[in-house]
């Protein structure tokens, strides 16, 4: 009876182990869900991984002031534009810099829902970026639905803070 009781402490460290192992983090583009998720836009470098080059020694995240949505809304807000307009000065300006616009929501809703408003977020600030002279081949797309807040409160200042979209630029 001992051994089996030891056997089983035994498997069950091994699964441990290798979930523990096995839960890398997942880099950008390296979903297979078209986009809800991964990155979507132009393949800038050729990777085969949705677009998205190695991040790891190239990327700059948090140059950039985050944009803010309504409630439910993917529109960038006339009070917002000002900070998508700066991150398209300095994409043109910069030659060989590319960037993703990651999309993100509030805790309310589902995760499906969430992916899929995150992703038309991104997307509606990358239109405004194209609109202001961005080449589509230099901007990507990212949602991260409600999985990544900035505030953990469950109100509205906190709701407010989580509905977003960020930039990250890369070369």
């Amino acid at each position: 009876m001992q051994s089996k009781r030891w056997m089983m402490m035994l498997a069950m460290g091994l699964v441990c182990v290798a979930a523990v192992s096995g839960c890398k983090k997942k880099t950008a583009g390296s979903g297979s869900d078209g986009g809800i998720g991964g990155v979507t836009g132009a393949d800038l470098n050729g990777s085969g991984l949705g677009g998205r080059p190695d991040l790891n020694a190239t990327e700059m995240a948090g140059q950039f002031v985050p944009v803010y949505f309504d409630y439910d809304s993917a529109q960038v807000k006339e009070s917002e534009r000002a900070k998508v307009e700066a991150v398209a000065e300095h994409i043109k300006k910069a030659s060989g810099v590319g960037v993703i616009v990651e999309g993100h929501c509030d805790e309310r809703g589902s995760r499906e829902y969430n992916l899929s408003l995150g992703e038309r977020r991104a997307q509606g600030v990358r239109a405004y970026l194209m609109t202001l002279g961005v080449d589509a081949a230099r901007i990507q797309t990212k949602s991260m639905g409600k999985e990544k807040p900035v505030a953990l409160g469950h109100d509205e200042e906190s709701w407010a803070k989580n509905r977003r979209a960020e930039f990250v630029l890369f070369k």
